[in-house]
């Protein structure tokens, strides 16, 4: 841990001064937080903080413990299993909701053992931490990465950022005022063969894109999450500190662990999976945001707890006259592109990056209506394999961290793609075309999808 701080200019000491007046700053009490401090030098090794280490946060713990310049600090979560790393504590009812496969292994050894902390506001209060690694259910995002923020710790937040798009603008607003290194889970921005798929887009290989489409599917049907009923929070869990800043309401298997995925109040399908599309589509196209968004959809099939739809499809208009599709379907098998996990389709070729980055394929069209039967691109497949893209989007980051260099998916990028999220359910929920204004970060023509788009904390949460 380096602790040098460099100087404070008194201009600069009374800009930060003035926004947290302004309110910028999360109501949480972080007890001596450090003034804004170098990163680690090159040989040092960096010392991270996990907020979150259930199904996700046990993925990124692994990952992280596998850089040999990474040590694992502190360890924080509300659910004690969870905490203390042993399986055999889970609760049996988490054992048959969620299967095995969805129960962390655990059972790592650490040197030396991490301090443990059940409330994250503790673990921001040790002055040796370095960086944070938040992947807590999704409302709690925007607290506790600006809470790590304002105490001098980089931070690496999971997808999506956040529950609300005004949120997501204080978080970014947070990173520019302490300064920090951040880095937002859309790993595919790691990826050396989608910064391939972007050059071959911009330079026009495959001509012209029109549309840009991706489907997550996965048949639930007919049982989806499961219906359970109310019921006292398993041993172990601190479920008040698992609801955080949403209403008050009693545990439920089908809740948490891992199923807040299927509640809209603390996640969403579209959040979970849309984002990752949504990233990779609108960064290959060369796209912040959106016009205009509609969608259509609902809970159609699937008889379960969930609060969102089991069918969806999302379009988002560009100003530039290009469309993205992005389907979301959890009743139902079928497979809609040709192959790969996104088609980019151009007046001279269609471009499908494979699944999870491994290589590409251009595929030419048919000849269409009138016009002559004239090769336009050659069929082409580029065979690259990036490797596990978690484990490159960590190591950019810790690379970050040492040479204070912006990562490849800071909060405003982040912020951007998580958007597209939030505008398709409040475009779901309202039944309605939104129009967005993305510079002004508002919706134009819906007074109801307006006050949807952010709520009020439980207290005493606020950021």
């Amino acid at each position: 841990m380096l602790n040098d701080a460099p100087a404070v200019s008194r201009r600069d000491f009374l800009k930060t001064s003035a926004a947290a007046a302004a309110g910028g700053t999360i109501a949480v009490e972080i007890s001596g937080a450090p003034a804004i401090q170098k990163g680690p030098g090159a040989n040092d090794k960096i010392r991270v903080g996990f907020i979150g280490v259930g199904n996700r946060g046990s993925q990124l713990l692994e990952g992280f413990m596998a850089q040999k310049d990474c040590q694992v600090a502190a360890l924080c979560d509300v659910y004690e299993p969870y905490l203390n790393r042993d399986r055999a504590q889970v609760d049996p009812g988490i054992l048959q909701s969620l299967g095995e496969d969805r129960i962390p292994r655990m059972g790592e050894r650490f040197d030396p053992p991490p301090a443990r902390h059940k409330d994250f506001r503790r673990l921001l209060e040790q002055k040796d931490i370095d960086a944070v690694v938040i992947a807590t259910p999704d409302h709690w995002h925007a607290i506790q990465t600006i809470a790590a923020l304002e105490a001098g710790k980089d931070v690496y937040v999971e997808k999506p950022l956040t529950v609300t798009i005004p949120e997501g603008r204080k978080m970014v607003d947070a990173e520019e005022r302490y300064k920090r290194i951040t880095q937002v889970g859309l790993h595919r921005r790691s990826s050396s063969l989608y910064r391939q798929v972007h050059t071959l887009v911009q330079q026009g290989k495959i001509g012209r894109v029109s549309v840009a489409r991706a489907y997550r599917i996965s048949n639930m049907f007919p049982n989806g999450i499961g219906t359970y009923p109310d019921t006292a929070p398993p041993k172990g869990m601190d479920w008040d500190m698992w609801i955080g800043p949403r209403a008050m309401r009693p545990y439920r298997y089908s809740i948490a662990p891992y199923k807040f995925r299927w509640w809209l109040d603390y996640s969403s399908q579209m959040g979970n999976w849309g984002v990752h599309y949504c990233d990779a589509m609108r960064w290959v196209l060369d796209e912040e945001a959106p016009v205009s968004v509609s969608a259509h959809g609902g809970r159609y099939l699937v008889q379960d707890d969930r609060t969102i739809p089991d069918t969806l499809e999302v379009t988002f208009e560009f100003a530039s006259g290009k469309l993205m599709v992005f389907g979301q379907y959890e009743a139902c098998d079928s497979r809609p592109l040709q192959t790969g996990e996104i088609e980019f389709c151009g007046t001279l070729a269609s471009l499908y990056p494979g699944e999870e980055a491994r290589g590409c394929k251009i595929l030419t069209p048919e000849r269409g209506q009138f016009q002559k039967p004239v090769a336009r691109v050659e069929p082409q497949e580029i065979a690259q394999m990036d490797g596990d893209l978690t484990h490159q989007h960590i190591r950019n980051f810790l690379d970050c961290v040492k040479s204070r260099a912006q990562c490849n998916c800071d909060l405003e990028t982040g912020h951007r793609s998580t958007t597209f999220a939030h505008l398709a359910n409040l475009a779901l929920a309202t039944r309605s075309r939104l129009e967005w204004d993305a510079k002004n970060e508002r919706i134009t023509n819906s007074e109801q999808a307006s006050r949807l788009m952010d709520y009020e904390y439980r207290a005493p949460w606020k950021i």
